[in-house]
């Protein structure tokens, strides 16, 4: 079987050479797209970033693999119709290479029919294992 046939009708497909959806300016292949495929984040910010993406790509399975086993959904659902437009990261604190925690804040753009808006969160993140994961955020 081709990996064309093992896709689904609305599957999204990025070019590795297109900009990446996070609004990091790197092309595709040169950010969340490895992260997307399994490799680890390097930083709160960057599983941040690729979370969004995967968001957008309606992608639960990164989205669960990223997620912290203590907070983590059986399964996550996507809104019909919902795009994820933009991403905007207002602040982080910690979250590096060599830290063991961190929190980013971020407003999300999106569209879904002819309704807008913007979802703003401060997300805590953790690594263990040299993996962050998504623990749980703030809503406002």
């Amino acid at each position: 079987m081709t990996a064309d046939a093992e896709m689904a009708a609305d599957d999204v497909v990025i070019d590795d050479s297109a900009r990446c959806p996070c609004g990091s300016g790197d092309i595709f292949g040169g950010c969340c797209g490895p992260l997307l495929q399994g490799a680890p984040a390097s930083t709160a910010e960057r599983l941040m970033r690729s979370r969004f993406t995967a968001f957008g790509l309606r992608d639960a399975a990164h989205l669960v693999r990223t997620w912290h086993g203590s907070t983590r959904p059986r399964t996550v659902d996507f809104e019909p119709d919902m795009e994820w437009r933009r991403l905007v990261i207002l602040d982080r604190h910690a979250g590096g290479p060599f830290d063991r925690d961190g929190i980013v804040e971020f407003e999300a753009f999106w569209r879904q029919g002819t309704q807008r808006g913007a979802l703003h969160e401060r997300s805590r993140f953790v690594r263990e294992d040299r993996q962050w994961y998504y623990v749980d955020g703030d809503v406002s």
